[in-house]
């Protein structure tokens, strides 16, 4: 059971002023290997899984960054924990099964 969600908008200054999506593409196929519930918004990405692999993945999108050339990153992150009861994006949807 997950323990967490957690949100992240990654916002890198790309080298020479670059577009930033094909960087955010990157950071997403990142979350999409881990294998993780995730979903894609507008501004951010929610993953659900357990707090200690998730703060792992906020690395591997940052260092990500650095590697394609990136001199910074800010990563924003918004983080749900709950130990006891687990964190699951559909309970806490299931009021709203059609995004509005």
């Amino acid at each position: 059971m997950a323990n967490a969600l957690l949100s992240i908008q990654i916002i890198p200054r790309t080298p020479g002023g670059e577009d930033v999506i094909p960087y955010v593409d990157r950071a997403i196929d990142i979350i999409k290997a881990s294998r993780l519930p995730y979903r894609v918004s507008p501004l951010e990405t929610t993953i659900e899984g357990d707090m200690d692999v998730l703060l792992t993945l906020v690395k591997d999108m940052n260092e990500a960054m650095g590697e394609m050339g990136c001199p910074s990153v800010i990563s924003q992150v918004k983080l749900y924990y709950n130990p006891k009861e687990g964190a699951s994006m559909g309970r806490l949807l299931e009021k709203y099964p059609d995004g509005q």
